[in-house]
């Protein structure tokens, strides 16, 4: 199904005040262990659900904050996560994003994600490439563990899983460079899509954290797997290794150790 990427951006950018509204963002909920929304959040997505409507009354959609259980992915679905990184909005780490894709038949046709404190329109349509701001990205050329910088995601949700992630980011952190974290799913799939880390890895994402960046990355060249080299599944939880495919076969190799 063929969209208007710029009116989709265009109406991406409205939340920019939202994102930026420090009463909003104190007005939280607790929904599960180390798992908020925000008033920011139920706001965005309204916002964001009623243009996406008006545009194109026919998308499903799915977004984070709703139930889904009636989505068909044999059809169209917009994915929406409004803000990927509540907790840092809560605290004013200014590391948020809003995070949308759409998916017709089980396959990403368009990924955006929009930072609102820095400005950052990073988009992919499939088969056209990806961009920030208008200027085409890529992903970088490191090839070897040694001179990567890798981001890390904890999987805060899922505390059992506690004991094997940190193995991991001690056997990768000591085969890197140097790893990072800036707790939100869509900006770290961003920044190995422009180049700025070289890979990023997380067990149990939700397809609203990571859709977007799939399509950004791949668009990008770089390359997205499950944690044994599988391809994702968009309409499920999926654990997620995405990097410039240069590493991802040593990558993996410690992952699925």
């Amino acid at each position: 199904m063929k969209v208007d990427a710029a009116k989709i951006m265009e109406l991406a950018r409205t939340v920019k005040p939202l994102f930026l509204d420090h009463e909003g963002a104190s007005r939280i909920q607790v929904k599960g262990v180390a798992d908020f929304v925000t008033q920011v959040d139920l706001q965005v997505q309204e916002m964001i659900q009623k243009g996406l409507r008006n545009l194109y009354p026919d998308i499903q959609f799915m977004g984070e904050e709703k139930d889904n259980s009636e989505i068909d992915f044999s059809g169209a679905v917009w994915i929406l996560d409004p803000v990927d990184g509540t907790t840092n909005l809560i605290h004013d780490n200014r590391n948020s994003a809003l995070s949308l894709a759409l998916c017709d038949n089980r396959q990403l046709e368009l990924g955006i994600i929009y930072q609102p404190y820095t400005d950052e329109m990073f988009y992919a349509i499939r088969g056209g490439g990806a961009w920030l701001n208008g200027k085409p990205i890529h992903v970088s050329g490191v090839d070897t563990m040694e001179r990567s910088l890798i981001a890390i995601g904890t999987s805060p949700y899922d505390h059992q899983l506690a004991d094997r992630n940190f193995q991991d980011f001690k056997q990768v952190f000591l085969r890197c460079s140097d790893i990072r974290r800036n707790g939100s799913a869509a900006i770290e799939l961003a920044h190995v899509a422009c180049g700025r880390t070289d890979a990023y890895f997380e067990r149990v994402l939700r397809p609203w954290d990571f859709a977007a960046g799939m399509l950004l990355i791949q668009e990008a060249g770089g390359r997205v797997t499950g944690y044994n080299g599988e391809d994702p599944d968009v309409s499920v939880p999926s654990s997620i290794v995405a990097s410039n495919g240069l590493i991802s076969k040593e990558l993996l190799s410690i992952l699925s150790a």
